[in-house]
């Protein structure tokens, strides 16, 4: 008797993040150029590029604070759906508020520097709609202990603290309400070596404990090695080699690539 196997099922994972064909000129300047881009669920995504490389750009535009003159932007949510470049700004901010978080490479744009750590993470959960002070209390706290911001800090605005614990409420809130997606803009620039290397390692435990996707813009690429699965790389606008990171790395195609690996090491 001959037994017949059936050959195994192949399940292609959607992607969570998918924004297609993007361009987007400021005045005569082209910032962004026929871009498209994915991102999986738990994966982390890196984007690099040289200073005015359109990076930036394409990030504020997967937090909807930039409309692009023509492309789609969806994710693959059960309540999300159509493309998100045409939500008015309070869908916009709902959305952001409850299932995209950000860190920007300038706290400043984050943050309320005067109000308590904690009141800042609370912020947007009051944004999101809860009320209850104690339930914003025992949120926020958790968020900022899972962001390894030390609690006896808890009121301290975050004027008075280094970058790095600021980096670590923008971290806090940004993961408050458990989003979809964290976006990262150069999160460990300006920051001494070991504190660089803090923040890095804060960032892949809570992605494989949270299996969060994330996309992260950093010029590093010593950054973008420690974190990335997938590599975009950019160049004037447009996105010239996307790949493996270990391949991006170790076998890059372009010679815009090539040149930049090559300067790293």
């Amino acid at each position: 008797m001959s037994i017949t196997l059936d050959a195994p099922l192949i399940i292609k994972a959607q992607p969570l993040l998918n924004i297609r064909n993007v361009s987007k000129a400021f005045g005569h300047v082209k910032a962004l150029c026929n871009v498209t881009a994915k991102a999986y669920p738990g994966e982390v995504l890196g984007i690099v590029g040289e200073s005015g490389s359109g990076k930036s750009t394409l990030l504020r535009m997967m937090n909807l604070e930039e409309t692009p003159d023509n492309g789609n932007y969806s994710l693959d949510l059960p309540e999300v759906s159509g493309n998100l470049f045409d939500l008015d700004r309070f869908a916009r901010r709902m959305l952001c508020a409850t299932r995209i978080g950000i860190v920007y490479q300038n706290p400043h744009l984050g943050l309320l520097m005067k109000h308590s750590s904690s009141g800042n993470v609370a912020e947007r959960l009051l944004i999101a709609g809860e009320r209850n002070f104690g339930v914003l209390r025992k949120k926020a706290t958790e968020a900022l202990d899972a962001s390894e911001f030390p609690l006896d800090r808890l009121d301290a605005p975050p004027i008075e603290l280094s970058g790095g614990m600021q980096q670590r409420v923008q971290l806090a809130k940004a993961i408050a309400l458990e989003p979809a997606l964290l976006l990262l803009d150069e999160p460990t620039t300006g920051l001494d070596v070991s504190v660089q290397a803090l923040i890095l390692d804060t960032l892949k435990r809570l992605q494989q404990d949270q299996q969060i996707t994330m996309v992260i813009v950093s010029h590093d690429l010593g950054v973008i090695r420690t974190l990335a699965d997938r590599v975009m790389v950019m160049r004037s606008g447009e996105v010239v080699e996307n790949g493996l990171a270990d391949q991006i790395f170790q076998d890059p195609q372009h010679a815009y690539t090539q040149q930049l690996v090559h300067a790293k090491l």
